[in-house]
């Protein structure tokens, strides 16, 4: 479990399904990716996450906010093993997803500071002892990608990339890759 100021990332509980589901579905949250998820299809993709944290004992938290007047549950925040064929393959990758109703207050950022420093921390001292975090998304979402850059992350356009989990044809199989190496000095 991880706390920030306003919010906790943790362990996911079968009464986050429903809502996660929602989400997954609503077009706008899922405009930057294929298609918005069926709820079988979310809650797929909450046993594969669950599965993550059993094997590396971190993942993509489920976020609440629990600040006065916090909402509970919205969405993730959190690390997840990328192995599909690229040139920056296999690569620990940072990543998110909000319920629209979350967007605008800086959690993302808050979240993403937090699962950053863990990343770094050594893995005997409650962190992943990762010397890397990878995070990508299409050409086009910029405010995931302003989030990226808030965290400290920098983009090389030759890191750029064609999704090879995305149709060739799509409109969002161009990707963007941003990068954070773990700072001698810390954050």
């Amino acid at each position: 479990m991880l706390r920030t100021d306003r919010l906790v990332l943790r362990r996911w509980r079968d009464e986050d399904r429903a809502p996660f589901a929602a989400l997954n579905a609503d077009p706008e949250v899922m405009r930057f990716f294929p298609r918005p998820l069926s709820r079988a299809e979310s809650d797929m993709l909450v046993d594969r996450i669950e599965a993550a944290f059993d094997e590396h004992g971190y993942g993509l938290w489920a976020v609440d906010v629990v600040a006065p007047g916090g909402t509970g549950f919205i969405g993730f925040v959190g690390l997840v093993w990328q192995r599909f064929p690229a040139h920056f393959t296999p690569a620990l990758e940072i990543g998110w997803r909000l319920a629209r109703h979350a967007w605008g207050h800086g959690y993302a950022t808050e979240a993403a500071t937090a699962v950053r420093d863990f990343a770094f921390r050594p893995a005997g001292e409650a962190g992943a002892g990762m010397d890397e975090i990878v995070s990508m998304t299409t050409r086009t979402n910029e405010p995931s990608q302003a989030v990226m850059r808030r965290i400290g992350m920098t983009r090389d356009p030759a890191d750029d990339f064609r999704h090879p989990n995305v149709e060739p044809d799509h409109p969002l199989v161009e990707h963007v890759l941003y990068r954070l190496r773990r700072p001698a000095a810390g954050f």
